[in-house]
């Protein structure tokens, strides 16, 4: 019966208020901390995994970067196709294809199965990450439960990095360094059940006639090329014939990848969707804040183990303060969005990040934890916690629906390359100063930690540009998209509810 004049219509509740946002979101969140996780977690394993498997040294650095090659090689391919093939059917095939790298990987006889499973293991994650950030962005659609979700989803990223350093450490000296790839199956296992029961189906892909396959060979060349020079420079150097044609390949195929895009009836990457304002500062503002902060965690990490000769689970234990930092500030930041929008807490973020990062390049040879690292890392956790909460949005702020998948391609691509620059760049700076000192005759101790102060103050002054960048972000408010003629997936299963034995279509 119609309601009448005298009874006011019944709104509806925000997705996020009900117990299958809160469910999707944790869905998401879940996608995201594992693709994240996983890039940090096998660090303080590798000794272990060294010595079980007969690793060389040379190879031993290829377990993660593997993943991180293929990881942000392929994301901007997996973020399109999200688009047009439709995203909760990407989100099922890579979490599958995930949870059996890691399956294969921990069970992995020698080494060259572990780094192929690796290897294959980043291909899903670059399906994964795009799919469930762009299914986030087209499901809360609502100003404030986006800026919730979005600020929820960002803290995460930061979360991932400072857990997995603690969780390799716990598995690896626990039940053993293969637990930090079995870890991953239950979350995958999670991840597929509660895709099938929250996420709307998509309508058929589109026809393979409308897919751009000379734009998705040159883009996924030009950047797996690019990621690998950028993983093997500090290994065989910036001057080396092999790192310049490495790079000046890449540049080339970029280019013909851009050209092509341009002459495309139907192009894998729309260039127009960089006019949208602040989008490009978004991703440039990530990419040199992760830079940094992924560095920070490498560099710490050694001085920890190789200076104070600390065990892989004291010096994985010495980021929780870390986690509850970022958690604080992601919770600040989602209340502080909608009242005086992302920039600000951008840019702040940034510089509280700075501070604490520069009182951490001073630690000195004899350090403690409590007085040279404690007070640095509680610092620069608030600011990452702010910068990863915010940026996010900022980065998804007038996105519209048909061009999530592609927007979150971008903003992953950032995240990788600039964990894989961060680490190019800031360890040439501290090899070359621990090689200057070596020469001199210095203690091993006092060259090694003097390199990592050079490296770790290289990366305050990294997050200050981020901070200049961070100026040209959108600053934004309410998180509404834009308007767009189709629908996101909690939007089209609020107007067709799915009958029994049937699952509500979107619109992709």
């Amino acid at each position: 019966m119609a309601p009448t004049a005298s009874e006011p219509p019944v709104s509806e509740p925000p997705f996020l208020a009900t117990r299958r946002g809160v469910f999707t979101l944790l869905l998401l969140c879940a996608v995201q901390f594992l693709d994240i996780v996983d890039s940090s977690i096998v660090n303080v394993a590798l000794p272990s995994i060294r010595h079980d498997l007969g690793f060389s040294q040379q190879n031993l650095q290829w377990v993660i970067s593997g993943y991180v090659l293929t990881f942000g090689g392929f994301l901007l391919l997996g973020g399109r196709a999200a688009d047009l093939l439709g995203r909760r059917r990407m989100l099922v095939a890579g979490t599958s294809l995930f949870a059996v790298c890691s399956l294969v990987g921990g069970l992995a006889p020698d080494s060259g199965t572990l780094i192929g499973a690796r290897i294959v293991q980043g291909i899903g994650a670059a399906m994964m990450a795009p799919a469930g950030l762009s299914i986030l962005t087209t499901t809360f659609t609502e100003g404030r439960e986006r800026a919730k979700a979005l600020g929820v989803w960002g803290a995460v990223s930061g979360l991932a990095a400072a857990t997995g350093v603690f969780l390799g450490g716990v598995l690896s000296e626990g039940p053993g360094w293969r637990w930090v790839l079995f870890v991953n199956i239950p979350v995958c296992a999670y991840v597929l059940v509660a895709a099938f029961r929250l996420i709307p189906g998509e309508r058929r892909p589109a026809r393979p006639a409308t897919f751009d396959l000379p734009g998705a060979i040159l883009v996924t060349g030009g950047m797996l090329l690019l990621v690998y020079a950028l993983v093997r420079a500090p290994e065989v150097g910036w001057g080396n014939a092999h790192t310049i044609g490495e790079l000046a390949t890449a540049g080339i195929l970029l280019a013909a990848f851009a050209f092509n895009e341009r002459r495309a009836r139907t192009p894998l990457f729309p260039f127009s969707i960089l006019r949208i304002k602040g989008l490009a500062a978004a991703d440039a503002t990530q990419l040199i804040a992760f830079a940094g902060f992924i560095s920070l965690f490498f560099f710490l990490t050694l001085y920890m183990q190789n200076v104070l000769g600390y065990s892989p689970i004291q010096a994985g234990s010495a980021y929780l303060p870390v986690t509850v930092g970022i958690g604080i500030a992601a919770g600040v930041s989602a209340q502080l969005i909608p009242r005086i929008g992302t920039r600000p807490v951008i840019v702040a973020g940034a510089l509280v990040a700075a501070g604490g990062m520069y009182y951490l390049s001073r630690v000195p040879v004899d350090g403690s934890y409590l007085a040279d690292l404690l007070p640095g890392l509680a610092v620069m956790s608030f600011g990452l916690g702010a910068i990863f909460t915010t940026v996010t949005a900022a980065a998804n702020a007038g996105v519209p629906a048909n061009k999530a998948g592609l927007a979150a391609g971008l903003l992953n691509t950032s995240l990788q390359i600039g964990a894989a620059l961060g680490l190019a760049v800031f360890s040439a700076i501290a090899t070359a100063r621990t090689d200057d000192l070596l020469a001199a005759h210095t203690a091993p101790a006092e060259a090694l930690t003097s390199g990592f102060q050079r490296a770790i103050l290289a990366t305050s002054l990294a997050l200050l540009v981020a901070s200049l960048i961070a100026l040209g972000t959108t600053n934004t408010r309410s998180q509404e998209p834009p308007t767009a003629s189709e629908p996101g997936p909690a939007t089209a299963a609020r107007r067709a509810p799915a009958t029994a034995g049937t699952e509500p279509e979107s619109v992709e």
